[in-house]
């Protein structure tokens, strides 16, 4: 198969990835930016892939330099020829103070992406808004929400468990707006 890297989209990066990691044995969690691209069907566009994996940097690093993609800095990784960067984040995989438990499986044409679920993906996003301030995060937060099914009821109890039960409330506020 060839592969348009000036073109390629984060789905079709993140199975690629995902699955070149896998046959070497090292598993992965996509978490992210990515996540909110996939799930709104690129209504966000994120430019980084951002995996989690119990494996070494050097390891990783010996499996993606087969497909052209080279260490850059302790955990990033380009392509000449993709716009998309790939980051590799220390585990455990955590939303705020909660560790996560479950992931969704996406099967692709080019392999398995074991990525946050919505729900998850959801408090994640919220977690940049509540502890950065980032309005981005929230309209990521909100896209997501917005485009799939998540547990509100356990997306509100771990935002009171984080602190930020005024800040939920807006967010409850403008996704009840949103979907009318």
């Amino acid at each position: 198969m060839t592969i348009d890297w000036r073109r390629i989209g984060i789905k079709k990066l993140a199975a690629l990835i995902s699955e070149k990691l896998r046959t070497k044995g090292i598993d992965t969690v996509l978490v992210g930016g990515a996540c909110v691209s996939i799930y709104t069907k690129n209504r966000y566009q994120s430019f980084d892939l951002d995996f989690v994996t119990h494996a070494t940097i050097k390891e990783v690093a010996s499996v993606l330099s087969e497909i052209g993609f080279l260490r850059e800095s302790s955990r990033h990784f380009t392509r000449h020829d993709c716009p998309l960067f790939v980051e590799f984040v220390a585990p455990p995989i955590a939303v705020g103070k909660e560790p996560i438990k479950a992931q969704t499986e996406l099967k692709t044409r080019l392999g398995l992406i074991v990525l946050l679920t919505p729900t998850d993906c959801v408090k994640d996003r919220l977690a940049a808004y509540y502890h950065w301030n980032d309005p981005q995060a929230l309209d990521q937060a909100l896209m997501v929400a917005g485009a799939q099914k998540v547990r509100l009821y356990e997306i509100k109890k771990w935002s009171e468990n984080e602190g930020h039960t005024e800040k939920y409330r807006e967010f409850a506020k403008r996704l009840k707006r949103k979907k009318g």
